[in-house]
């Protein structure tokens, strides 16, 4: 499984609708369950991102259908990074030519 972090701010809806938040967490707790993408965790964040989440997928087509459900609900945008544990950066380098 690979690793990302989904760096995200609220849209002007989901600011309206802040209460709703546990309902909709849900239901991308949901979504992920059904396209094979893990949550780890999530943070709320101060500062250029609202929220930070970690998750797990088996490639990248998984994690592009997972954010684009997400942002179809329309309550956030996001920017993915994919993060490489330290025993794959460690594989990585001792590749290196």
């Amino acid at each position: 499984m690979s690793m990302y972090m989904l760096l995200c701010n609220y849209t002007e809806q989901a600011v309206r609708d802040m209460k709703e938040m546990p309902k909709r967490r849900e239901a991308a707790r949901e979504k992920a369950k059904k396209l094979g993408v893990e949550i780890k965790a999530a943070y709320l964040a101060l500062g250029v991102y609202d929220l930070i989440v970690h998750v797990e997928a088996r490639d990248e087509e998984t994690i592009a259908k997972f954010v684009l459900s997400l942002a179809a609900m329309g309550n956030l945008r996001t920017t993915t990074v994919r993060c490489f544990p330290e025993a794959e950066f460690e594989k990585i380098i001792g590749g290196l030519v």
